[in-house]
């Protein structure tokens, strides 16, 4: 609050006192008393004013600079009302109360749409795990029928399980402190159950993959690190190359940890699109060629990334390559 606000929020006060003196001050005069003792009176009414409107305006500067501090240091800002006390000064009480009021809406609001985004994960898991038992079963039955009509249902049923485990996981991305399990990890182990899964893609896309240096371990969640890597490896197949598309997937001991690299020779991603294909719902230029690019992969990688610890790079050069980078820090045991 600066002086100028302060004198203006005190005008008709400063008026009608500036307005008391001078009709004192012509009384007295003309009542015939001493214009000195006259004057003497009138310095010791603006002293007095200057004394009250000087202590005013510290008091409330500094209750305000204090409920400013105690915004600053408030993680969440809409519980203010909750920490500062009750205010003595009757002008600021309406307001408090209009706070307290407007506040405990906006908590029955919150916990509203809490309770329904509850429902709505709970909804959405309760339905992942029911879509999962009639795949298993199309899968089953395609596999024990071998022909060239099923290997194509094989191969869209890979793309069902992945867009439900999206669909899974994404549900569950806010809270992967519920369900995460941090244990040793086969980076070999790992890669080779998710290409097993998925081993339909690659045939369909005849694209081959070149497995080099994976015999590390790295301590993670195994279950998320899978998604991680599958949907990775979903869209090195997405933008490969028309010919000769090979993805190579290498590891290596580094500074401080082990970094796990995928590698396509694909056709790229332009150096301008290159720091938002982390953003939720980025598809970029490629990605509006294919109608299957939803923009949500990349960014349910780096999501789980930040949750786990680790650490998710890429860079590629357009037409030629395109390199992801996994980093597992050593002793990275906590969830951010």
């Amino acid at each position: 609050m600066t002086i100028k606000e302060y004198l203006y929020d005190n005008l008709l006060s400063l008026v009608l006192n500036l307005t008391g003196m001078g009709m004192l001050f012509f009384f007295l005069l003309a009542n015939g008393d001493d214009p000195k003792e006259i004057l003497y009176l009138v310095l010791v009414w603006v002293f007095l004013l200057l004394v009250y409107y000087s202590y005013r305006y510290r008091q409330l500067s500094r209750n305000y600079h204090c409920l400013l501090e105690i915004a600053a240091k408030l993680d969440k800002k809409y519980l203010i009302a909750e920490v500062i006390g009750r205010p003595r000064n009757t002008t600021a009480l309406p307001y408090f109360l209009l706070m307290k009021i407007a506040q405990k809406s906006m908590l029955e609001e919150l916990t509203l749409i809490k309770n329904n985004r509850k429902e709505y994960k709970e909804y959405i898991e309760q339905w992942v795990h029911e879509i999962k038992t009639p795949i298993s079963a199309i899968k089953l039955s395609a596999e024990n029928n071998k022909s060239e009509v099923t290997r194509y249902i094989l191969s869209e049923l890979e793309n069902l399980e992945q867009y439900v485990d999206q669909a899974l996981f994404y549900a569950r991305s806010e809270h992967v402190e519920q369900d995460y399990l941090i244990r040793e990890c086969s980076l070999v182990f790992c890669v080779h159950e998710c290409l097993t899964k998925h081993k339909q893609m690659f045939i369909k896309n005849k694209i081959k993959v070149q497995l080099e240096g994976l015999d590390k371990n790295v301590y993670t969640d195994k279950k998320w690190l899978s998604f991680i890597i599958t949907q990775l490896l979903i869209n090195a197949v997405q933008y490969k190359k028309a010919s000769e598309a090979m993805i190579t997937i290498t590891s290596e001991n580094v500074q401080n940890g082990v970094k796990l690299m995928i590698t396509d020779n694909g056709i790229g991603i332009a150096a301008h699109e290159l720091q938002r294909v982390f953003e939720k719902g980025f598809t970029g230029s490629n990605g509006r060629r294919l109608a299957s690019s939803t923009g949500i992969g990349l960014y349910l990688c780096r999501k789980l990334s930040l949750k786990l610890g680790l650490i998710l790079e890429i860079e590629s050069e357009e037409g030629l390559y395109t390199q992801v980078s996994l980093f597992f820090p050593k002793g990275s045991f906590n969830i951010l």
